[in-house]
């Protein structure tokens, strides 16, 4: 019998301030009465309208489904505008790499660590799940760094970046120093374990649709571009001899809507491949 974690974050549903690297996140969390050191982490990445809130409510199904700890950290507009959060802070604002110690994403396995320490249970396995702009978050974190995740879902992302060259950052690797754009960047992206999780109604533009011309080269819809991405990704892994770790995962009948896809029975392949 798995013994339980001795917790510094409450059973049930609360708020708590974290500091990681001069960064303030406001964590909601949820914690179900039977969660043990057996017990996964899931990440909750929200979209584009800052609502970690009620990402977290709508995810306290999935915690009590899995018997999971739900973290969904605020990224909030001020400290973290598009070019820092679905960006992640890779280009400064003079459009060269930033230091990677600036990017956004090297708080993330920080807080998994703070949550480990936190929680007492160094081996906590980690899924992080990033909805829409979230997605596109989760997915460019891990086209440039790893993560100590058991899975990464990207569900409904707006748009991707694909490995190639030939379409410019962040929809691609183009115009980017070679350090992180060359063949070796491309082949450690593919092998990372990326869900694509998609719902096949979010097929229709809204008013966060990104419709500028690179966006449009990956497709005319949310889903389009998630298909194409998968697509492109198992051509490339084909043509090159090289792994690709990736996972498709669909949702007949559901649109751009988190708290459906975190919902529908599908979630459970996405994660965990069942």
């Amino acid at each position: 019998m798995a013994l339980p974690c001795n917790s510094l974050i409450p059973t049930g549903v609360s708020e708590t301030p974290v500091t990681l690297a001069g960064k303030t996140l406001r964590l909601f969390a949820y914690k179900p009465v039977t969660f043990s050191a057996a017990s996964p982490l899931f990440v909750v990445f929200h979209g584009v309208l800052r609502n970690a809130d009620t990402y977290r409510d709508h995810a306290i199904p999935l915690g009590d489904r899995f018997n999971a700890l739900i973290i969904a950290p605020l990224f909030d507009d001020a400290q973290f505008p598009t070019a820092k959060y679905q960006h992640g802070g890779v280009l400064s604002a003079d459009g060269a790499l930033a230091p990677r110690a600036e990017w956004t994403y090297t708080l993330v396995p920080q807080l998994i660590a703070h949550l480990r320490q936190s929680e007492q249970c160094a081996h906590l396995p980690c899924y992080l799940i990033g909805h829409s702009a979230g997605g596109q978050f989760v997915e460019r974190m891990i086209a440039f760094s790893d993560q100590d995740a058991t899975r990464v879902i990207a569900a409904n992302p707006g748009t991707h970046i694909f490995p190639t060259r030939d379409l410019p950052f962040a929809y691609g690797f183009g115009d980017l120093p070679t350090e992180v754009s060359d063949d070796a960047a491309l082949q450690r992206y593919l092998a990372q374990p990326l869900t694509l999780y998609l719902g096949t109604a979010d097929d229709h533009p809204d008013e966060h649709f990104d419709d500028s011309p690179d966006a449009m080269r990956q497709g005319e819809s949310r889903y389009a571009r998630g298909q194409a991405l998968f697509a492109f990704a198992q051509n490339l892994a084909r043509e090159k001899g090289w792994q690709c770790n990736w996972r498709l995962v669909t949702v007949a009948g559901v649109g751009h809507d988190h708290e459906k896809m975190f919902g529908a029975p599908e979630v459970a392949r996405a994660l965990f491949g069942e």
